[in-house]
């Protein structure tokens, strides 16, 4: 029996582990009222969305490559900008600075007019 308090030991000092149902609490406390599990704590499991992951903030493309004007021939370019639906991608989903978005959509409208771009795909 002194056996097995010894090999429960090491276990006994880490916190323990939630079952598999069920969520461990968060020490951070989240403020609201649903708890730390709640389906509004952020999406991720255990952490009520804050700390463990880190997003880099996004830099636009076409600042860094230092591309001022935005071809609207270059269709393998204006794809990358341009939903598989055909919807033109947000900047907040993109990363664009807002001068080349406004570039970038006129880019994309001109290329439709011209039939290089679908306005939209059948579905």
């Amino acid at each position: 029996m002194a056996e097995e308090t010894q090999a429960k030991a090491p276990a006994t000092s880490e916190a323990p582990a939630a079952p598999a149902g069920q969520q461990a609490p968060s020490s951070t406390g989240s403020g609201g009222s649903s708890g730390s599990g709640g389906p509004r704590s952020g999406g991720r499991p255990g952490g009520g969305g804050r700390g463990k992951f880190f997003r880099r903030k996004k830099v636009c493309k076409f600042c860094t490559e230092k591309i001022d004007a935005i071809p609207y021939r270059d269709v393998r370019l204006l794809q990358g900008f341009v939903a598989e639906r055909g919807k033109i991608v947000p900047r907040r989903l993109t990363g664009v600075c807002t001068t080349h978005q406004r570039r970038l959509s006129r880019a994309i409208k001109q290329a439709r007019n011209i039939a290089l771009l679908p306005f939209a795909t059948r579905h």
